[in-house]
């Protein structure tokens, strides 16, 4: 058989990917210091820049509190918080969060920019590449803001408040892939599929698998990635098959529909269980932080003067830090084997092991895949077994 690489192409490879592998085995113990200088250091010079902050727009922004419009949304947030000083806490998260991104800013544009320019995986020019981080930054601020004001207003209203916020949260972690499709338009723009012969037999492919789905999509995710994908997105109604341009180009029909074959595998998993895993985890993590920030409260920790006090926040990212170091191994050892049940089904539902074979063999080649990753890398938290593992569990080619 072929080999899956050439040696230029596997030396390619490894230095491509041997400085994510540096960064794996760097980044834990960064965070934790990050977070340790936050906690020992920054905590109260960025409240006070908080505070003042939030004092100076409400000198220069005092009139939105009593135009017509938004007076009621200044009302509302008065009453969530149950005191002055929402403005402050939403500041000092922000301020954090800034902070954080600031220190990571230059790794992270080399990794995701330079790093991937370098080895021919991105399409970005300099002003999309600048508009996605900056459309990321905002959305993550958006959902900070949130979620500042809803744990910790609920958290000093309601001595319950982690069951109160876990549960409907964690019911809608249950149905929140609904919206996947929607997210993803976000950032890159997508178009039905043309009607054809692929459209026609994944139409086939995905009514043998008893799989409803509302349209097969094109993703033109080309203007920032080489890379090949397909997924599906949504579920229930809003359940879609979506293939990016690149796929399109770079495979065959039938190692599309191999491709789409492992992705119904996905669809096809008992989801449940892991959901009902995860909304419990969630609602011990939320009575983990109340006792942390009733802890605090009583030692007065980074200054705390009460129960829920935003100062705290960077302790409980810390302990978020530490729960997602400890669970990424075991989640990820889930993954890697939902990965090879639905290699499994992709090859029950074709019953085409060599377009499956090719299929993987070019999403290697284009995506740059280390066939042999170091087996420390696998275990601290990759989703998917290395391509080499996947395809030696193929059956061997007919001759």
């Amino acid at each position: 058989m072929e080999p899956l690489f050439t040696a230029e192409q596997l030396a390619e490879i490894h230095a491509y990917h041997l400085p994510y592998y540096i960064r794996a085995a760097v980044d834990p113990f960064a965070r934790l210091a990050l977070q340790a200088l936050l906690l020992g250091v920054l905590v109260q010079p960025l409240y006070r820049a908080a505070r003042a902050s939030s004092a100076g727009l409400e000198r220069r922004l005092g009139v939105l509190r009593t135009a017509p419009v938004s007076r009621a949304f200044f009302r509302a947030m008065d009453r969530l918080w149950g005191e002055a000083g929402w403005g402050t806490a939403v500041l000092f998260a922000l301020f954090i969060d800034l902070f954080v991104k600031l220190v990571y800013l230059p790794v992270d544009v080399w990794f995701t920019y330079t790093l991937e320019h370098r080895h021919g995986l991105s399409n970005y020019t300099p002003g999309s590449y600048a508009w996605d981080l900056l459309k990321g930054h905002l959305l993550v601020a958006f959902c900070l803001a949130a979620l500042v004001i809803g744990m910790y207003g609920l958290a000093r209203r309601l001595r319950h408040w982690w069951l109160v916020l876990g549960v409907p949260v964690a019911l809608l972690m249950l149905v929140s892939s609904a919206l996947d499709p929607y997210r993803d338009l976000l950032y890159f723009k997508q178009k039905p599929l043309p009607a054809g012969s692929l459209r026609e037999h994944m139409t086939a492919l995905m009514a043998r698998a008893d799989i409803p789905f509302s349209d097969v999509l094109v993703a033109e995710t080309s203007v920032a990635s080489r890379r090949v994908q397909a997924w599906f997105a949504g579920q229930g109604p809003t359940r879609a098959i979506v293939l990016n341009d690149v796929i399109l180009k770079e495979l065959s029909e039938d190692e599309v529909l191999a491709a789409v074959a492992h992705e119904a595998g996905h669809v096809q998993e008992p989801k449940w269980p892991g959901r009902i895993t995860a909304s419990c985890a969630l609602i011990a993590l939320l009575f983990a932080i109340d006792r942390i920030l009733r802890l605090s409260a009583r030692r007065g920790w980074f200054g705390t003067t009460r129960f829920a006090d935003i100062r705290t926040l960077p302790l409980i990212s810390l302990l978020v830090i530490v729960v997602i170091l400890l669970g990424n191994p075991i989640s990820a050892a889930f993954s890697r084997e939902r990965e090879r049940e639905a290699d499994r089904y992709a090859l029950r539902l074709t019953g085409d092991a060599e377009s499956f074979r090719r299929m993987l063999v070019k999403a290697a080649r284009v995506n740059k895949m280390d066939p042999e990753p170091p087996r420390w890398v696998v275990l601290k938290g990759m989703s998917h077994p290395p391509i080499g593992e996947r395809l030696a569990d193929l059956p061997p080619p007919t001759p």
